[in-house]
């Protein structure tokens, strides 16, 4: 269906155009429950008209376009429109300080700067040095957007040469940051065009299609998985402005959603938060990353009404590595390869040598950076070497993931190989407790950390999320438990009670964060807190 040439993402979004003009590209829900929509035709006025006033502000080819919000159509016109200049993206969380702003605004000297009204002084004081900042109402619906679309200006005699190429940076995504300085992951039209192609053709997207996007759009999961398989084949998306654990089933069905993608614990929290008249769903597909525990894996598929498959990916590795694509998915499984052009191994940390079966290594994926990998790190020639290594013949991206295979081929995540610790000599995975601790009566969520520990070197310790559907054990019966569940070296010695857990916008644990609460509040009773919604 597709070339293997290098394309644009610009190319990929012009193809759907003019193949399903008057199809529904985007169905948005906004916070007061309005729902508007637009055709990939309609759209595609916007994403010109918004190419002339990028050009008009000052942004050229290379130029970069600093994005702090929240999920809204602005968003998805302005990274098409991007990939029309030949400019590129940097999306970042709408709620950032005005610190972290600023350090995004250095690293990537952005023209021109977007952000909600109500964050404006915020946004401003971490981009004092950006030439144009355009601060849009989160209520507005119909990109009819002060400063943002100019009614004078005809867009189509509007010059946008040079017009980009394959190679050409689209985006400079920053990793989460969970236990280190965030990265800035370098893609480039091509990157997203390959994803486009590569994730529609896996699970045989078609034009029919709609996914559901609750998910931040800052981040990749979202548009990789979603929105770029979508206009590849001219497949609808969904969008709300925010996620909300009960009510994304009234969504997805209300919306008319057939596909979804999301991870373990924005699950978790739909199951946690089903409402009595939540409506049973009839899904195609469902995406989910980050293992679930089986009762809540069948839980949920129940709800979907479909069986729920586990993929791998990260932001560098652009689609998806693995998938459990098989007629009985596991939910505890990241399976093989999903696409045939995927290669990958798995290597002894210290050693580099293969894995024996059943012994977790390090998983190496090979590929070809700015096509089915990204390009760089943002200004760190050092970390890419340290991630990129080229063999001579292969070009491998070091994940710093650790699985383990089994002896037919299949991947099971362990977790990052900063997650595993050393208790008297054993390995430990952090992430593995945490999946274990996640299936006890009564536990909702659990996070688990190292203790230093004067015999065993460290210890882990674990911080507990009641479910409210479900009776918790006490302290000594979560013990109890973990010691039929859990190897001697891999229970906890201490256990906390706390009502939720700092994460990132897509759930992953802020390790960092949970760590100073534990040097300084622990016995105090104050909750942790969050930024993303949780109702």
């Amino acid at each position: 269906m597709f070339s293997s040439d290098p394309v644009t993402f610009d190319h990929r979004w012009r193809r759907a155009v003019q193949l399903f003009p008057n199809a529904v590209f985007l169905v948005f829900k906004a916070d007061d429950d309005t729902v508007t929509q637009w055709t990939y035709a309609e759209f595609d006025e916007i994403v010109g008209r918004l190419a002339a006033n990028l050009v008009t502000l000052g942004c050229t080819p290379g130029s970069s376009i600093h994005i702090a919000l929240r999920n809204c159509p602005a968003f998805v016109g302005l990274w098409l429109a991007a990939a029309r200049v030949g400019a590129w993206i940097v999306p970042v969380d709408p709620a950032s300080s005005s610190r972290d702003i600023e350090s995004q605004i250095r690293r990537t000297n952005p023209a021109v700067g977007f952000c909600a009204a109500d964050r404006a002084d915020i946004y401003r004081r971490g981009a004092a040095s950006v030439p144009h900042v355009l601060a849009l109402a989160e209520t507005a619906q119909d990109l009819e957007l002060d400063g943002v679309l100019t009614s004078a200006i005809d867009w189509r005699v509007v010059e946008l040469e040079p017009a980009p190429s394959p190679t050409t940076r689209l985006a400079v995504m920053f990793t989460s940051g969970t236990t280190s300085e965030p990265k800035g992951v370098v893609l480039s039209q091509h990157n997203y065009a390959h994803v486009a192609d590569t994730m529609s053709s896996i699970i045989d997207l078609t034009s029919h299609h709609r996914w559901l996007v609750t998910l931040p759009l800052f981040h990749a999961n979202a548009q990789y998985y979603c929105f770029a398989p979508a206009i590849a084949v001219g497949a609808s998306v969904a969008l709300t402005a925010r996620f909300s654990a009960s009510q994304w089933p009234f969504w997805a069905q209300e919306l008319n959603a057939t596909h979804a993608s999301l991870f373990a614990a924005p699950i978790r929290m739909i199951l946690a938060r089903r409402r009595p008249d939540a409506p049973a769903l009839e899904l195609e597909h469902v995406w989910f990353a980050q293992s679930l525990a089986p009762a809540h894996y069948a839980e949920f598929a129940g709800l979907a009404g479909c069986v729920p498959r586990q993929l791998y990916g990260m932001t560098e590795t652009v689609a998806i590595v693995t998938a459990e694509l098989g007629d009985n998915p596991r939910c505890d499984a990241i399976g093989r390869p999903a696409d045939a052009g995927r290669t990958t191994a798995v290597v002894d940390l210290e050693s580099g040598s293969p894995a024996p079966t059943g012994t977790p290594g390090m998983l190496l994926v090979a590929g070809v950076p700015g096509q089915d990998l990204f390009c760089e790190y943002l200004d760190d020639p050092a970390t890419t070497a340290a991630a990129l290594v080229d063999d001579g013949n292969t070009t491998w991206l070091r994940t710093s993931d650790l699985v383990s295979s089994d002896s037919e081929g299949g991947l099971r995540f362990v977790g990052r190989a900063d997650d595993v610790i050393k208790v008297a000599g054993e390995n430990v995975s952090l992430t593995e407790i945490e999946a274990t601790l996640a299936q006890a009566p009564g536990v909702l969520e659990a996070a688990v950390l190292a203790r230093p520990d004067p015999i065993r070197d460290v210890v882990p310790i674990a911080f507990v999320v009641a479910n409210s559907h479900t009776p918790l054990l006490s302290e000594a019966g979560l013990a109890e438990w973990a010691e039929k569940n859990l190897p001697p070296q891999s229970r906890p010695r201490a256990w906390h009670f706390v009502p939720e857990l700092p994460r990132t916008s897509v759930g992953k644990i802020r390790r960092h964060q949970l760590q100073a609460f534990a040097d300084s509040d622990i016995g105090h009773g104050r909750p942790i807190t969050v930024s993303e919604n949780k109702d």
